[in-house]
């Protein structure tokens, strides 16, 4: 036992993953590998599973180095330039994530903002008439 945990913690976030998928499908040996694969890699199989895997090597290997909070507000400022803020607002309000992190992201993506941005009343359409 103390061998396969020592491998498995050499992965990583992967190897936690992939147990935690291996796990869920309720097979044992190589076809509970490959049905978590499969599963993690939605439609596009066991070659979308390792790809997710490598994927998360990277993302765990940013968070690690610049922290979450960093790496959420490059994100969000980076979705702005193509996505609605009001959009990415309500987005953060339903993130798992402290009350205090929500602040600092909405205040990122604009400070003038408040938390009512629900109620913000659309723009009056003003029609000009020449007499």
């Amino acid at each position: 036992m103390d061998e396969v945990v020592k491998k498995i913690a050499a992965l990583g976030l992967p190897g936690i993953l992939l147990v935690i998928a291996i796990s869920a499908t309720g097979m044992a040996g190589g076809y509970g590998v490959v049905a978590a694969l499969a599963g993690l890699g939605g439609p596009l199989g066991i070659i979308g599973g390792l790809g997710v895997l490598g994927l998360t090597t990277l993302v765990g290997e940013a968070i690690a180095g610049f922290g979450i909070e960093a790496v959420l507000k490059n994100i969000y400022v980076e979705r702005r330039k193509t996505e609605s803020v009001r959009y990415l607002l309500k987005e953060i309000k339903d993130l798992p994530i402290t009350e205090d992190l929500k602040l600092k992201l909405k205040n990122e993506l604009n400070p003038t903002i408040t938390d009512n941005f629900e109620e913000v009343q659309p723009p009056k359409t003003i029609e000009i008439v020449e007499e």
